[in-house]
C-alpha cells in the first residue's frame, strides 16, 4: 500500500506548497502592493513590471515571479503524481475514472501555467486556467457521483459542495462579478477548493491505508 500512500502524500504537499508560495511571492511586492482582492493570482508569476490586463487594467510587479512559476509547475507535478498514485486506490467505475482524467488535467493546467506566464504567452495560460477552472473544479462534481469508489463514496457531499463552490467562483470570475470579495478574491474561490479536495481525499486515504484487514482501499 506504499503507492497510494505516496499519491495521499503528494496531494497533501500541493496546497500548503501553492498556498505558501503566493504568501511568499505577494509579500515580495513594493510598487505596488500585492492585493489578494485586487489582483489575479497570475500576476504573480508575471515576469515584467508595469501596467497589464486591458479589461481590468493595473499595475503589476512581482520580484519573486520565478518562486511562483516554480510552485506552480511544481504543484501541477504534485497533483498529477496523487492522480497516478492513487489510481487504483480509488476503485472503479465510470465517475471514479472521470474524475481521476478531469483531475489530472488540472493538474496539467497548473504546470502550463507556470511554463507560460500570462505576460510571456497568454494563450497557453488562458488554456491553463480553463483547464483548472472548468475542469478540475467539474471533476469533484463528478467525482460526487462515484458510488463505486468506497474512498470517493464516503465524500459525496463534500465533493458536490467544494465543486459547486469551485463553478460557481469560476462563472462569476469570468462574469468580473466579485459580491464583495474584490475579482482577485473570487478567482480564489474558483481556485482553492480544487486544492482543499485533494486533502480530504487523501486525509480519507491515509485513514483507509491505516485500517487493519484485507479491506482497504475497497477491496474484496
Amino acid at each position: 500500500m506504499r503507492i497510494p500512500r505516496l499519491g495521499a502524500g503528494s496531494w497533501l504537499l500541493a496546497a500548503p506548497l501553492f498556498l505558501a508560495a503566493n504568501v511568499i511571492t505577494g509579500l515580495a511586492w513594493r510598487h505596488p502592493r500585492f492585493s489578494w482582492a485586487t489582483n489575479n493570482i497570475s500576476d504573480l508569476g508575471n515576469v515584467t513590471c508595469g501596467g497589464w490586463d486591458t479589461t481590468r487594467p493595473r499595475e503589476v510587479c512581482s520580484p519573486w515571479h520565478a518562486v511562483m512559476n516554480t510552485a506552480m509547475i511544481t504543484t501541477g507535478v504534485l497533483l498529477a503524481l496523487g492522480v497516478l498514485f492513487t489510481w487504483s486506490a480509488l476503485g472503479r467505475g465510470a465517475a471514479t475514472t472521470a474524475t481521476r482524467l478531469l483531475t489530472l488535467a488540472s493538474a496539467g493546467g497548473y504546470a502550463l501555467a507556470g511554463a507560460y506566464p500570462a505576460d510571456v504567452d497568454e494563450n497557453p495560460h488562458f488554456l491553463a486556467a480553463l483547464l483548472i477552472f472548468v475542469l478540475g473544479n467539474v471533476g469533484m462534481v463528478v467525482a460526487a457521483l462515484a458510488r463505486r469508489s468506497p474512498v470517493l463514496g464516503s465524500m459525496r457531499a463534500g465533493s458536490l459542495a467544494l465543486g459547486l463552490t469551485g463553478l460557481a467562483g469560476t462563472a462569476l470570475f469570468l462574469a468580473q462579478v466579485d459580491l464583495g470579495f474584490g475579482i482577485g478574491g473570487m478567482e480564489r474561490v474558483a481556485v482553492f477548493p480544487l486544492l482543499a479536495w485533494t486533502v480530504l481525499v487523501a486525509v480519507r486515504l491515509l485513514r483507509e491505508a491505516g485500517r487493519p484487514g484485507p479491506h482497504r482501499y475497497g477491496a474484496p
